[in-house]
Formats: structure tokens, C-alpha cells, sequence
């Protein structure tokens, strides 16, 4: 079994320098210059790459830059030069989203290794093996897989996998997240996510807002903390575990690679609390254990808590008392429906912890509206059955304190010091390369010597001749004693071979330690040296599709609809082709029956992300017969391109591919698609700077639509309107049931569930491009999207009409988005298009 890599995060050097000297196999970093998910991250420059890489590759590590975001057409030049820079430096991989990046990477220089970055949603072995062809050499799986699905993933996967095992849980898959996109105008796919998830909401059921008392952050989980699934991922084989956490400091990312290096190993971590209280949110296994709705959310804060220590008793002026609370975690869900009284999640343990003077605390009223009180502890005293704390000036305002509050170990002086001090050690030689030394000679000639560290080698001999020793000479402890004294250096000894040395021979000592010195400089230039082929002409034009035909058929409206009554008003109005999207396979088949009597165009809709195993939805997609199919991920696109062609329908992508530039979209393209939906992070300017580079008619433009802002395997429907934990205990209140929820300006986004049982929230306002229509029309766009959500028989047909009118030039753009506002109770928009106006 093949211990697999740990893999830090570093979004500064103090983290950087944390990191090596706790040990971390590989760190990840992204650069300033842009094209990184973690854009809010100190980051590092371009112009100082040069200089990190050496100074990782002393350290015995390996360095992966991140270049995961999505790529819009002006940038391509852009991100051409950074990824010379990049390649350069030497290097050893980047993590990817836009299959552009990877391409490029391939053609400027294909000695550096390519990642798929869970924003990629590589989510299935089908996915790995399609995208395995833009040259990738391994990929990120997506957090929402368990160890079995990984399994799964693996056995079915060439490319080894990187799974991440702690750090914080979007709510949203990756890659298919538009919250930020859609309120805040700053895209998560550009790397600035506003962190939409971790703000409070209201339960809205069937129209009613319903009272969960002190749950509200009902779309924020806890942390992942995947320790107990390391020695099964080790099993598995795969390649690295990964820690997220770029917006961190060197005291989590020292604390946390400690333990999962001990972990590895098979050791127990020395401070087992250090882990949690660097930085927590709670402790969970996230999907890691498969699915549990009632815990991945607890629902009363979005932010670091640290340990729980208990609950408050009494406070008495400076001094409050505090008892261990086996009730510590609180209410989490079935609070809607059922009486939640006795309702308890089953949350993962925490480790006890004691308090000590210095240690910071935070005082949780269970109260989102109250202000927290918290500050450090000035002194302890054990009492029967808990702990008296004593606080002062800096402290908590104690009269905000009450019996009953929560109490959270928050800071801790010592795992800060630990992390200051390992942040200071990563900037010196760490001595973490080990090396071998032959050593070979006979009387009369040289003492000539050979480091091996890992692919690397060097040589050097003594000035003099060895001679004939009056004592016991060159003993095995002298020549590790003198050839391996390597402190101060980037290397250790590991071993010292002198089999084929006579006994009884000598040479000066002071000899020994020159052959030292000039073999750890050798050593450490061919360590930091780079050899690489790097292309300077520009490869961008040659990876466009030039071959693809344009496609030339006339301009319409393809209608989307999710219900039977909106189908039957689409067809009523004339629909002549139209998209499915069911929530359960039988009444699928029903209303692709319905819609072929009819005599229309039928497509039927994938779900978005493909699990291992979910192939079979597919199949059964398959088996419907459908005219075409909207395809929404990597897995389903492999698996209908694979098809026999006299089987295949017509394969048409949806937005969730993310394609955003040219490059990208002629790779899509030619695997058997007719047409791409261009993906929703893009504004006017970048949408038609794409038409001008793709292939004529090729791109699709969703026109109407309700922006799907999360899409999730957390089920709010079943964490918050039953006790069952996954789809087999849930009771399936989706079939009864509408929820929406509630933000703080008072939107209310619907909540819709999948055929995989996965939920997308959709947003309030209806996002609508048609000021852009007689432009698209004149970039040769003839595939015109309308996409409904909970739109009534009636709303439906007006929409259908007044856009299809539209694109027919009969009315004009105005009049369709007046039309279209009739019915949306929170106004239309132009969302990403870039205008703020909000017509009601």
C-alpha cells in the first residue's frame, strides 16, 4: 500500500513555509496575476515563481499552481504567457478547470503535468476517461463522494485520484456554483466567491415561511474532517489527500498537516485538539461517509467555533461556570414537519479538551441577531463537575453572558505559537531530502564518493590519496559522521554504503568534509535546475476548431419545462421542439410520450453531475428515445458520445460544461455535439467575443431563465422536513411538498430536487438576454434557450410566446422582457449581461 501525498495549502509564505516545515508532501498555491479560485488569498507573483519553486524544491516537495478558473476569450493570450511563465519555473503540475488551460499547458510545454481541479466536476470514472484526453495526469474528485464512490471511481479510472480529507465544504458542487455570479456580479468560476452559502435564510413551504428558532444558515456545512477515511483512501491507492484552506495561516495549515501525516503513518497526533480549534466550523466526515443530512448542517453559524467545552450554569461579575454538555450539539433538523423536540443529528465527535489561562473563548447565545461575546481566558479553576473561568480587560462583556449559552474553545496561544514558530523553520533549510552515499577507494588513489537523492546525483573525491591508517580509519560511523553531517543543508543521510572499501585506510578529516560540501551543492543545483522545452509561438489559433461546419438552421426558441402543466402550455402554444427535465423517470417517459404524439422535437435533459454508477440514468435516458439529449456533465457527454451512432440522438450541451472561450468549445464540440449552451458566467462583451472564435451557429444562449445559483447534494427537504438522513430514510417529502427559501432583502428562490436527489436552487429574478437577441441573431446564434422553473400553464405560455415572437423579429426586445415581467413576482433582469436595472 503506497502512502498517498499530503498536499497543502498555501495562499502566502508564512502558510507556505508552515507547510514545509510540518512536512507536507506537496503544497498548491495561485498567483496574482489572476486565473486562481481563491482570488481573496495573499497569493503569490509571477516574477517570484522562479524563486518558490526552488525554495520547495529544497524542501524535498513538489508545487502545483493553480490555474482553475474559467478562461473568456480575450484572456486566452494571457493566460498563454503566464503558463510559460508557469512551465519555466519548473513547475511540477497545474490544476485546471477550463479544458482550454489544459490544452494550452499540453502545447506549450508537455513535460508539465496537468491536474483537473474539482472545479472541473470530474465526477465519474466516464469523466475521467473522457477528459483524460486533454492530457491530464490526475484528478481532484469532487468532495461529494464517499470512500465507496471513490473506490468505485478508482477501479474504473486510468488517472490517480486526489481526494480532499479536511478543510471547509462548499454547499454547492464545484464548478456549479452561480450564487456569486448571480447577486454579487463576482463569479466563484473567476475564483470570488461570496460565500452566498454562508449567509442566514428562511424555510418557505408550500408559500409559508416556517420557524426553525435558531437555525438559519440552512445552506452552510461544517467542516470536513476526513481522518477516520484515511487508512481506507490509502487502501484504494490514491495519490494524494488534499487540505483545503488558502485563506488560512500558518497555524492551521501547520496544525493540520501534522495530523494528517501522522495519520498516514499510523501514529496519533500529538495535540488532537489543535486540529479543531486552529479552525472549525464543526466537525463533520462531510459526504466522505455517504450521505447524512441531519449533520452535514447544523444551521446555527457560518464561522469558525473551534471545541465545545459546555455550557454555562452561572455567571458571577468576572467568573462563569461552565458544565460539560453531552447535549452540546443542537437541534439540526426535521424542525418544519415533525416535532423536532427529542431531534438530535448524530455529528461526529470532538476530541476533549481542557481549558488553560490564554485560551480564547466564544459564548454562542444560539442567537444569529445577538453580537457574540468571547475574549481570552484569564485564569481556571476545576470545580466538581466543570470549570470556573475567571476574565478580565480584554474580555467578553459578561452581562450579555447567560445560563444556558454554549461555550467554544476558540483560540489556543499554543497551536498559534506552534504555527508562528513553523513558519519561521520553513524559510531555512529543512534537511528533508535524504541521500545515499557510495563510497569507494583503495590505498594510493582517491576517496571518491556518490550522493543519490532521489533522481538526482552527484560525485566528488578527496584531494589526497587514501593511506594506511594507524588506528581504525575510515570506519562506517566516521564516514557518516563526516561525509553525512549535512545540518544547515536541504538534506540528511540516509544511508551510507562502504561494502567495497578496504578496512584500515584514512584521509584527512578536514578532506571528508570538503567532499561534503561540494556534494550537497551539487546535489541542491541539479535539485532547483530546469531543463524544459518551452514553446514561445502561440498555439491559440491551431487549437481552435476550424473544421467544425457552421450550423445553419433557423433561428427558435427551445423551451425547457419541468412540469406536465408547462408542457402542455408549451405545446398549446405552438412549441415545436422541447427540452424535459422531470424529478422522476416514469413520468419522464409519460411526457416524452405525450410530446412525440403531439408532434414535437422531444430532448430530454441528463441530470447535472454524474456520480459513479448513475451510468444507469443515463441508459435509461437512452432508452426513451429521445430526438436529442441535453447533455449537463462530462460523465453523460462521455457516455452518449459513446454510443453507436445509429443509437446516438442528437447531443446538445447545457451551460454546467462551463465553456466560456473558443479553445474550450471546439474540444466539447468534437465529441459528436451539434450545439453548447455558453456558460452563465459570461457578460455581453465576453459572450460575443466568444461567437465571433466558435464555430458559426454552434453556441447556444439560454434567453430566459432562472440562474440556478447552488446545485447540491445536501437535500434541504430532507434535513429540514424529516429525521432520515439520505433518500432511502427521507419519506421523500419533495413529492409533497414546494420549498423555497428566503434571503435577507426578501427573495424567495425556489428549491428544486433531481432525479439524482440532488437540489438546485434556483434565484428569485429572472435573468433575460433579450436587449442581446438582434445582436445574437446577427453572431449567427439560431439556438435560442427559455428555461421555466415554477411557472404556472398560463405564465409559461405567455413566456414562449413573447420570446419566439422575439427571435422572430415581430416584437421588439423591450416588449418581450415587458411581457416576460408580467408574471415574475421579484422582476426581471439582465443578470450577467451587466445591467442593474430591475424591471417590475
Amino acid at each position: 500500500m503506497r502512502r498517498p501525498e499530503i498536499l497543502a495549502p498555501a495562499g502566502d509564505r508564512d502558510a507556505l513555509a508552515a507547510a514545509l516545515a510540518a512536512g507536507a508532501d506537496a503544497v498548491y498555491l495561485g498567483l496574482d496575476d489572476g486565473f486562481n479560485a481563491r482570488a481573496r488569498a495573499v497569493n503569490f507573483s509571477s516574477d517570484a515563481l522562479v524563486e518558490v519553486v526552488a525554495w520547495v524544491h529544497r524542501a524535498g516537495a513538489r508545487i502545483y499552481v493553480t490555474m482553475n478558473t474559467l478562461v473568456f476569450e480575450p484572456e486566452l493570450p494571457v493566460v498563454e504567457e503566464l503558463l510559460r511563465r508557469v512551465a519555466a519555473a519548473g513547475t511540477d503540475a497545474i490544476i485546471v478547470q477550463d479544458p482550454a488551460v489544459a490544452l494550452l499547458a499540453r502545447a506549450i510545454c508537455p513535460a508539465l503535468e496537468v491536474h483537473a481541479s474539482t472545479q472541473m466536476t470530474a465526477s465519474s470514472p466516464l469523466a475521467s476517461e473522457l477528459l483524460s484526453a486533454l492530457g491530464l495526469s490526475r484528478v481532484v474528485v469532487p468532495r461529494e463522494l464517499s470512500v465507496d464512490e471513490i473506490r468505485a471511481y478508482a477501479a474504473g479510472s486510468k488517472l490517480p485520484l486526489e481526494v480532499f480529507i479536511h478543510g471547509a465544504l462548499c454547499v454547492a458542487w464545484s464548478g456549479q456554483c452561480l450564487s456569486s455570479e448571480a447577486w454579487g456580479g463576482r463569479s466563484a468560476n473567476r475564483g470570488q466567491c461570496a460565500q452566498a452559502c454562508r449567509l442566514p435564510y428562511h424555510l418557505v413551504v408550500d408559500g409559508d415561511v416556517r420557524e426553525l428558532g435558531e437555525v438559519e444558515y440552512l445552506l452552510s456545512p461544517k467542516d470536513l474532517v476526513g481522518l477516520d477515511a484515511v487508512p481506507a483512501l490509502s487502501e484504494i491507492g490514491v495519490a494524494s489527500l488534499k487540505i483545503e484552506g488558502r485563506l488560512k495561516g500558518p497555524n492551521y495549515v501547520a496544525a493540520t498537516v501534522e495530523h494528517y501525516k501522522r495519520a498516514v503513518m499510523g501514529v496519533e497526533p500529538l495535540d488532537p485538539a489543535a486540529l479543531h480549534v486552529a479552525y472549525s466550523r464543526g466537525i463533520s466526515p462531510g459526504f466522505l461517509a455517504g450521505a447524512d443530512h441531519q449533520t452535514l448542517v447544523e444551521g446555527r453559524f457560518p464561522r469558525h467555533r473551534g471545541l465545545p467545552l459546555g455550557r454555562v450554569v452561572k455567571v458571577d461579575r468576572d467568573t462563569v461556570y461552565v458544565v460539560p454538555a453531552p447535549e452540546q450539539r443542537p437541534i439540526t433538523g426535521g424542525a418544519a414537519l415533525v416535532d423536532h423536540a427529542d431531534h438530535r443529528g448524530t455529528a461526529a465527535s470532538s476530541p476533549t479538551i481542557v481549558p488553560r489561562a490564554g485560551m480564547g473563548v466564544v459564548f454562542d447565545r444560539g442567537r444569529p441577531e445577538d453580537a457574540e461575546q468571547g475574549g481570552p481566558i484569564f485564569a481556571v479553576d476545576p470545580i466538581a463537575d466543570g470549570y470556573r473561568l475567571r476574565f478580565g480587560d480584554p474580555g467578553p462583556d459578561l452581562s450579555e453572558v447567560g445560563a444556558g449559552d454554549f461555550v467554544w474553545i476558540s483560540s489556543d496561544p499554543k497551536v498559534t505559537r506552534a504555527g508562528e514558530k513553523a513558519a519561521e523553520a520553513g524559510r531555512e533549510p529543512l534537511g528533508r531530502i535524504g541521500v545515499t552515499l557510495t563510497v569507494r577507494g583503495a590505498a594510493g588513489e582517491p576517496l571518491a564518493v556518490t550522493a543519490r537523492a532521489g533522481l538526482h546525483s552527484a560525485s566528488a573525491s578527496t584531494a589526497s590519496a587514501l593511506q594506511v591508517a594507524r588506528g581504525a580509519g575510515l570506519t562506517p560511523e566516521v564516514l557518516a559522521d563526516k561525509l553525512g553531517g549535512f545540518g544547515g543543508t536541504s538534506f540528511h543521510l540516509d544511508a551510507v554504503d562502504a561494502s567495497t572499501l578496504p578496512a584500515g585506510l584514512h584521509v584527512p578529516v578536514s578532506e571528508l568534509k570538503e567532499v561534503r560540501r561540494a556534494l550537497a551543492a551539487e546535489l541542491e543545483a541539479a535539485i532547483v535546475r530546469v531543463e524544459r522545452v518551452v514553446a514561445t509561438e502561440s498555439k491559440i489559433d491551431a487549437l481552435r476548431a476550424h473544421a467544425i461546419s457552421p450550423y445553419e438552421v433557423p433561428a427558435h426558441v427551445i423551451p425547457l419545462a419541468r412540469t406536465d402543466a408547462q408542457l402542455d402550455a408549451l405545446l398549446d402554444a405552438g412549441a415545436r421542439e422541447v427540452e424535459l427535465d422531470w424529478m422522476e423517470l416514469v413520468g419522464l417517459g409519460k411526457a416524452v410520450e405525450r410530446a412525440r404524439t403531439r408532434g414535437a422535437v422531444v430532448g430530454v435533459a441528463t441530470v447535472r453531475v454524474q456520480k459513479p454508477g448513475e451510468e444507469r440514468i443515463d441508459a435509461h435516458l437512452a432508452r426513451l428515445a429521445p430526438d436529442h439529449v441535453l447533455v449537463r456533465s462530462w460523465g453523460s457527454l462521455a457516455y452518449f458520445h459513446a454510443l453507436p451512432e445509429a443509437e446516438r440522438p442528437a447531443l446538445h450541451a447545457d451551460f454546467s460544461l462551463n465553456v466560456t472561450n473558443s479553445i474550450t468549445a471546439g474540444w466539447v464540440l468534437g465529441h459528436g455535439l451539434t450545439t453548447l449552451t455558453a456558460a452563465h458566467d459570461l457578460d455581453r462583451e465576453q459572450l460575443l467575443a466568444l461567437l465571433a472564435k466558435a464555430p458559426r451557429g454552434r453556441v447556444a444562449v439560454t434567453v430566459h431563465h432562472h440562474i440556478p445559483t447552488f446545485h447540491t447534494e445536501h437535500c434541504v427537504y430532507a434535513h429540514l422536513l424529516s429525521t432520515g438522513k439520505d433518500y432511502r430514510t427521507c419519506g421523500r417529502p419533495c413529492e409533497q411538498h414546494e420549498v423555497a427559501l428566503r434571503d435577507r432583502v426578501d427573495l424567495v428562490h425556489p428549491v428544486v430536487v433531481d432525479v439524482g436527489c440532488r437540489n438546485t436552487v434556483f434565484n428569485a429574478q429572472a435573468q433575460s438576454a433579450a436587449s442581446l437577441v438582434p445582436e445574437l441573431l446577427a453572431q449567427g446564434v439560431r439556438r435560442f434557450r427559455l428555461e421555466l422553473v415554477r411557472e404556472s400553464a398560463a405564465e409559461t405560455g405567455r413566456l414562449f410566446e413573447a420570446y419566439a415572437q422575439l427571435v422572430a423579429g415581430s416584437i421588439s426586445p423591450s416588449e418581450a422582457v415587458r411581457r416576460a415581467a408580467v408574471h415574475e413576482q421579484f422582476g426581471v433582469t439582465k443578470g450577467t449581461m451587466r445591467t442593474l436595472t430591475v424591471l417590475r
